[in-house]
This record gives C-alpha cells, sequence and structure tokens, in this order.
C-alpha cells in the first residue's frame, strides 16, 4: 500500500506490501474504521469517489455499496487482485502512485485513504496530491494509525533497528499527528476535523499475534528477515512482545490489543 520518490523505493515498497498475505491483515482492519469514516464523510450514489492506497479494497468497496461511482488505487498489482476478486465489477482498479496520483485536478467529490497513505515516504507531497484531486465543496476522509497507539508504538520500536530511511522520508505514524495534518494542508482551503478511534486485535495469546504478523504483515517479514541475518532481530521482538504484553487488555492468557486510530475529515472550500 505504498508509494514512493524514487523508481528504486518505489520497488522496495512495493515488494514490501506484496510480501506475505496482506489480505489476511486487511480482514483485521476492514470493519471498524472503514465503516467510521463513512459515518463521517456523506458520502451519496452517483458522487465520484477515489480511495488512494486502497489495498484489497476495504473502503472502495463499502463506498460502493452506498451507490456511489469509485475507484480504488494502488501500488501493489497483488493487493489489486485480491480487490477485485471481492468485486462484482462496480469499481474501477487501477495501479498508480499516491504521491502522483493518475488524475485530471478534482475529478472526485471524496477522496479517502485508509491505513494507506500514511505509508508514503514524501508526506507532503501525497496531502498536495489529495487536496490536487478533490473538487471544491469535495471531502477528503483518512484514517490513520496515531504515533502514540499500538501500531505508531510497533513502528517506533521497529525503527530502532532498521536503517535509517531516506531524508526526504517521513515516519508513518505523523500522519496520525493532528498538528502534522494541519501543517501538510495549511496552503489550502481545507477545514480539518478529527476524531479518534479504536480497532481490536483479538487472539488466542501473545505469541499467534506476533506470529500472524511475523508471517504475513509486510513491514514485519521484511524487518525479521534484515534484523535476523544481523543478529538483532531477538532483541528487537522481545521489545515488541513487551509492548504487546503491556497494552493488552485480556487477563486469561489471551490477547486484545485496542489500537487508536485517527479519523480525519476535509472539508474542501
Amino acid at each position: 500500500m505504498l508509494t514512493s520518490s524514487s523508481p528504486g523505493l518505489k520497488q522496495q515498497h512495493r515488494a514490501i506490501w506484496a510480501a506475505g498475505r496482506y489480505a489476511d491483515v486487511a480482514e483485521l482492519v476492514g470493519d471498524v474504521p472503514p465503516a467510521h469514516l463513512l459515518s463521517l464523510a456523506d458520502v451519496h450514489p452517483a458522487q465520484p469517489v477515489l480511495d488512494v492506497a486502497t489495498g484489497t479494497g476495504n473502503v472502495a468497496l463499502l463506498a460502493a455499496g452506498l451507490g456511489a461511482e469509485v475507484t480504488g488505487l494502488d501500488l501493489v498489482a497483488d493487493l489489486l487482485d485480491v480487490a477485485r476478486s471481492r468485486d462484482d465489477g462496480r469499481i474501477a482498479w487501477i495501479e498508480g502512485d499516491a504521491e502522483a496520483l493518475p488524475f485530471a485536478d478534482a475529478s472526485f467529490d471524496r477522496v479517502f485513504s485508509v491505513f494507506g497513505v500514511q505509508f508514503a515516504p514524501r508526506h507532503q507531497v501525497v496531502a498536495d496530491e489529495l487536496a490536487r484531486v478533490c473538487r471544491p465543496g469535495g471531502t477528503i476522509g483518512l484514517v490513520n494509525w496515531t504515533p502514540e497507539g499500538l501500531i505508531g508504538r510497533m513502528f517506533k520500536i521497529l525503527g530502532k533497528y532498521m536503517p535509517t530511511p531516506p531524508a526526504f522520508a517521513s515516519p508513518p505514524p505523523l500522519w496520525g499527528s493532528e498538528e502534522h495534518q494541519r501543517s501538510l494542508f495549511a496552503a489550502y482551503d481545507v477545514s480539518l476535523s478529527f476524531e479518534r478511534g479504536m480497532n481490536s486485535f483479538v487472539f488466542p495469546s501473545v505469541e499467534e499475534y506476533m506470529t500472524f504478523f511475523e508471517e504475513r504483515y509486510g513491514p514485519t517479514i521484511k524487518a525479521k528477515a534484515r534484523l535476523s541475518a544481523d543478529g538483532t532481530w531477538d532483541t528487537c521482538r522481545a521489545e515488541l512482545r513487551a509492548l504487546y504484553e503491556e497494552l493488552n487488555l485480556a487477563s486469561d492468557g489471551s490477547l486484545h490489543i485496542d489500537a487508536e486510530y485517527l479519523v480525519t475529515i476535509g472539508r474542501v472550500g
């Protein structure tokens, strides 16, 4: 679900999200966050809607169910194949980059992304593109993991062990900061409002939760492979386990963590 600013990095990002079985992970976030966004976004039949970094199409499919004319865009062809398999032909699925959207200015009434654009490296470039393709009077609707929530803290731990990213790349959890988003859209006539929500992850145990992501989630798969090669994976994994145990709400040996996300509604003037 990533984009990039150079062919080499683009290929690397494509490989990250094509690794494992992201479709399984997408099922864990396919209900509450997309429904939360659409409850605030006022989607109407026949409206042109764009879902950026659509992944397996969770948001696009819900919007199409409301009668909208939906386009789902993603960098990873394999994820689009999964999205198409879930669709009955109502949605246009396009391979493309969120940092260079292949659409004319003011093409859509609603421009959405759920756990998608925050993984593009150049945040300002993405914000510029979202604002560019949204019509005056339209809405930009986003859902992003917060820096202080489960996923933001997970990425912070992984970042301690992984190589320093390029200077132009911003950390994904920054998109979950209200202050950061206000700065990204400051140059545009976009009125921003925010709500927070929780997505629950429930597994039989902490170990099964960890194994699930180590086998299916591209960023974790790639981190494990790299850190195993340099001998630091066990230390990183222990730190991740400590985080999950700290946040675990279950007391019976199972795992229940509520992961915080930020919903952004941007009304375009």
